[in-house]
């Protein structure tokens, strides 16, 4: 398809524009950093909601709204894509559902790479769906917190406030699934979206001052991104739902924005940014090594040099 092989060329092009690069990091740049990944957030749809604290943190951080995910864009393949900084291909994990029996990622994981460089680097999950027990390795992840009662990011907002003191991790993933949930229920662009959207800008601020409270704002790094954005169709009894998983621009364009410590202040990202980068950036922020064989490459341009 058109848009395949489009997307394949933006992955090569990829390489000259971090030829600067180099897979031994300097140093460590920040001593925190929190992934928040927005389900099913589109920008188009992130635009419409009521999300002053992303939209400020975007504003004054730096960020493009043309970031891409991997195809197919779906929640599980995506996100392990973010968290590992390979593809599909690589990865092996194209299943979108919690499915024991075929175990965890045959990869190494951001966590994973972060302890091997230092075992000191505290490491933390909190999560929205379990199917994100696929990306647990043994020995990688400090601490994993699904909560199995209520999976609303409030409650995970609430969940990590009650935790960053004790833990204080160095490299933090947080989900909040439900701008997903509403969307493939109700519509990408229904009231009821609109307000999971909401609230999980609510939660954000939750963090925000959770971080801010145990005092790591100072040297913390915020990436908010998503795993995929998504598209309606009518099912077979007239009802609109939402729903992704294809190469369409709807399901694969991504924000992607970085707030903090070394930030450049309103600066938007003109470079090529891939959902692997993530992976890449938050390593480079850590002074973690970047393996020869990421797909991902750091985001250097959003940062003050």
């Amino acid at each position: 398809m058109k848009f395949k092989s489009t997307l394949t060329l933006l992955l090569l092009s990829l390489l000259p524009v971090h030829s600067a690069f180099s897979a031994e990091t300097a140093g460590p740049r920040a001593k925190h950093v929190f992934i928040i990944s927005f389900d099913q957030g589109a920008p188009a749809g992130i635009e419409k909601a009521e999300m002053p604290l992303f939209k400020e943190m975007a504003a004054k951080g730096a960020h493009t709204w043309e970031a891409y995910t991997i195809v197919p864009s779906l929640t599980l393949p995506s996100h392990t894509s973010m968290l590992t900084g390979v593809g599909i291909q690589k990865h092996q994990i194209d299943w979108n559902d919690y499915q024991p029996d075929k175990g965890l990622v045959k990869v190494p994981t951001i966590f994973g790479l972060a302890k091997a460089k230092d075992k000191g680097i505290s490491t933390a999950m909190f999560v929205s769906k379990q199917k994100f027990e696929h990306l647990n390795l043994p020995g990688t992840v400090d601490f994993f917190d699904f909560p199995a009662k209520d999976q609303t990011c409030g409650n995970v907002a609430q969940e990590f406030a009650s935790h960053v003191d004790e833990l204080k991790p160095g490299l933090c993933f947080i989900h909040f699934g439900d701008p997903d949930v509403m969307g493939h229920q109700f519509g990408v662009d229904s009231p009821e979206k609109m307000k999971a959207f909401a609230d999980t800008d609510k939660a954000l601020k939750v963090i925000r001052d959770a971080v801010d409270k145990a005092g790591l704002t100072a040297d913390s790094v915020f990436i908010l991104t998503a795993d995929h954005g998504g598209h309606d169709i009518q099912d077979k009894n007239g009802i609109i739902r939402g729903t992704h998983g294809s190469s369409s621009t709807e399901d694969v364009t991504i924000p992607w924005v970085v707030w903090g410590k070394g930030v450049k202040p309103g600066f938007t990202i003109h470079a090529a940014v891939v959902q692997y980068d993530t992976a890449a950036t938050a390593l480079w922020l850590l002074g973690v090594p970047i393996p020869e064989d990421f797909w991902g490459r750091p985001v250097i341009s959003a940062f003050e040099p």
